[in-house]
């Protein structure tokens, strides 16, 4: 399906000032909310110059594939176009005692996700005269108001202690400065890692980052551009991130249901990465999700090369029958069904029939609404 230029341009722009709801109503809520508001969540991603950062982010959000992230420079000095990012490069200059002046540069991408909600995803440099900067000069304008920490560790790193000291000084900002945020680790290319070696060494990482961070708790996770781990660590931050989850899981639940799905998967349509799910039958492959958004991802992005786009596709053999489409705006469903009973044109009827109801829950401008068993 094609997008119009008034759709493209929809996309990149900013939506307008915060507005608070009335009193009594919680901030995001499907009980309210004005249809243009725009709600915007600080992510900051960081670590050393070199660790991945901007390689990892190229993929999940500027549709890049992995081999094209090696002309990438250390810190973003070209831009990213796509149609969810709207992107600029800050260069802080800044005067030290004995009159020397330092630079450091942070990337601010504006990346529309789900419609109203907006991540402001700050990349910042990870050279050491920059990290400096961040914990001194700089350390309120970073730190404030931040809803997610996102710190990227080099596995095969040769100054983990250095590393491990700039992480605990973004601990220390963050405790000080936005004590609510959630922090999430990414132990990085880790297909560098023996197979036989990589389980004992992020578990390894993991007690480490898990110490060093206390009070604070951390999430961690093992990752690499060259397989799914990317799409699984992505996938659970920005979960964090969205506003009525429980209310969306709880309409999914009903949907798969009601259509007597095996399981109902819901990816954001530009960066397919897995916003919910549920299912009803036992599943064998724990990581079926992320090699899902990975599979699809590339196929389309295959699809944009030969001037096509992708829409929908049904994979079917004599166990399962397996739907993607289009299902709202700003999302693709995945059905997967095994009951051979129930025709391929019935499960794509349910599927047409259920958009409306998602896409008002996907505007939150309405009243509080349920998909309901009939």
């Amino acid at each position: 399906m094609e997008e119009s230029d008034s759709e493209k341009k929809t996309e990149k722009e900013n939506l307008g000032p915060r507005v608070e709801p009335p009193l009594g109503e919680p901030e995001g809520s499907l009980g309210w909310a004005m249809p243009n508001a725009t709600m915007k969540k600080k992510v900051l991603l960081m670590g050393k110059s070199g660790s991945g950062k901007t390689s990892m982010r190229s993929i999940i959000f500027a549709n890049y594939i992995a081999r094209d992230t090696r002309r990438l420079g250390a810190t973003i000095l070209d831009r990213i176009h796509s149609l969810q990012i709207n992107s600029s490069l800050s260069t802080y200059s800044l005067v030290d005692s004995v009159g020397n002046t330092k630079t450091f540069d942070v990337e601010h991408s504006h990346v529309r996700f789900l419609g109203n909600l907006v991540l402001n995803l700050w990349d910042c440099g990870g050279q050491d005269n920059f990290m400096e900067n961040y914990f001194t000069s700089q350390r309120d304008n970073i730190f404030r108001n931040v809803e997610v920490l996102i710190y990227v560790f080099d596995v095969e790193s040769r100054e983990l202690e250095k590393d491990m000291h700039y992480y605990q000084s973004c601990l220390e900002a963050i405790l000080q400065n936005s004590p609510e945020a959630k922090i999430f680790c990414l132990v990085h290319k880790m297909d560098l890692v023996q197979e036989d070696q990589r389980d004992l060494i992020f578990k390894e990482r993991e007690e480490d980052l898990k110490r060093l961070s206390r009070p604070l708790e951390c999430s961690c996770f093992r990752t690499s551009i060259w397989d799914e781990t990317l799409y699984k660590a992505w996938s659970s931050i920005v979960y964090q991130l969205i506003p009525n989850v429980q209310q969306l899981e709880m309409n999914l639940r009903n949907f798969a249901e009601i259509i007597e799905a095996d399981e109902v998967l819901l990816f954001e349509r530009a960066t397919f990465l897995v916003i919910s799910h549920y299912q009803c039958k036992e599943q064998r492959d724990a990581h079926r999700f992320e090699k899902i958004s990975n599979i699809i991802k590339q196929f389309k992005l295959s699809c944009s090369k030969l001037a096509a786009s992708f829409q929908s596709m049904e994979v079917r053999n004599s166990n399962f029958a397996a739907f993607i489409d289009i299902f709202t705006s700003n999302t693709y469903v995945m059905v997967v069904m095994s009951d051979p009973s129930i025709p391929s044109a019935a499960t794509l009827i349910n599927i047409r029939n259920a958009r409306k109801h998602f896409e008002k829950l996907e505007r939150v401008d309405g009243p509080k609404q349920c998909l309901l068993m009939r």
